[in-house]
């Protein structure tokens, strides 16, 4: 079946701009304040099936976006960037095939989204679903151990709701 049009999201992860004419290099260079005060960029940075009640014109993952980055490693590698990206935005590491809280950078991160009822909290629901549904499944699973045993079960305990406790165990399902 020929396309008319591109897939937005094959072309924004290749290089083109978003619906804001934003490029995703360019978003990955923002600082953690432009991250946190910016709602629109995280639904095309982390697309998903399901629409966006912030965002309702993002475009959503459509089985030709998910086969793309599953038989595409430069996709997979520019997710993996913004996944990095993120990881720091929250205060978090990847090491050792394993996500960790970064001791020396958490708490002042932290001090920014673990609240009850942070709109963060539903940035990492949709960042999990997105990484795994578009191959990085091992990355996707050491997220959520890392949010729900390190932060929900430690540091975080009476920051993170019971409600966003149960979006998180069941981002990957």
């Amino acid at each position: 079946m020929t396309r008319s049009r591109p897939d937005p999201i094959i072309a924004f992860y290749s290089g083109a701009e978003d619906s804001e004419r934003r490029t995703l290099a360019e978003i990955l260079e923002w600082d953690d304040d432009r991250l946190e005060m910016v709602h629109d960029y995280i639904q095309w940075v982390f697309p998903t099936r399901q629409p966006s009640g912030v965002n309702p014109l993002a475009p959503r993952l459509t089985d030709d976006t998910i086969r793309a980055f599953g038989a595409t490693a430069e996709l997979r590698a520019q997710l993996r960037r913004a996944f990095d990206r993120m990881l720091g935005f929250y205060g978090l590491i990847w090491r050792d095939a394993r996500v960790e809280i970064d001791d020396p950078r958490f708490p002042a991160r932290a001090r920014v989204w673990l609240r009850a009822g942070n709109h963060n909290h539903l940035r990492l629901t949709r960042i999990m679903d997105s990484l795994a549904t578009l191959g990085l499944r091992e990355e996707a699973l050491a997220l959520q151990r890392c949010l729900i045993d390190d932060v929900a079960g430690g540091r975080g305990a009476d920051m993170v709701s019971p409600r966003t406790l149960a979006f998180w165990r069941s981002a990957l399902r």
